[in-house]
């Protein structure tokens, strides 16, 4: 690598752009379909399927296709990083959403809790410190519409080939100025 000049690294950098361009799409997919194997954790659904009935219910209400693959996708790193599994999703779609989804996928465990009843460990008033945000009613929304309800195995639920399309359009967009794709 030391022998490299300015036009060997310009080549890399176009080659490897336009690979990571072509190649995030189908590895954020692989990613998601690897959840199907993965256990509940005692819920009715595991995160594939979460996310599955997620989607297809942010689709029924007739939200754009960057809400339906957020919610498709907002699970994604449960398994791999379950505390940060918000900044995980964060950190793999954040330069292709719009402020208010980034903000809703960053705070949405959080805003979870709400829904939560009975478990000693969790604060249910844990959204509040957030409220008077302009994005609190967005993730409040999201969460009860699209996160804590979709959780029932007779839900409805698309397969994940209604969703491909969606989120090959999301990342084939240009990340936010400013952002690492």
């Amino acid at each position: 690598m030391s022998a490299f000049g300015a036009a060997e690294w310009a080549a890399l950098d176009r080659q490897r752009d336009a690979l990571l361009a072509r190649e995030k799409p189908r590895v954020v997919l692989d990613l998601f379909h690897s959840l199907a194997a993965e256990p509940s954790f005692g819920y009715e659904l595991n995160m594939y399927g979460h996310g599955l009935q997620a989607a297809t219910y942010a689709l029924r209400d007739g939200r754009d296709e960057e809400t339906i693959a957020v919610a498709l996708l907002h699970d994604i790193g449960f398994t791999l990083a379950h505390e940060h599994h918000a900044a995980f999703a964060v950190m793999v779609l954040g330069p292709y959403i719009s402020e208010a989804n980034r903000w809703m996928l960053l705070h949405h465990p959080a805003f979870l809790d709400h829904h939560v009843h009975g478990h000693p460990a969790v604060d249910r008033g844990a959204r509040e410190r957030w409220r008077g945000h302009s994005h609190f009613a967005w993730t409040a929304t999201f969460v009860e519409r699209y996160d804590q309800a979709a959780v029932s195995a007779s839900g409805e639920m698309l397969p994940l080939e209604a969703f491909i399309p969606m989120v090959e359009r999301l990342f084939a967009k240009p990340p936010r100025a400013g952002e690492a794709a």
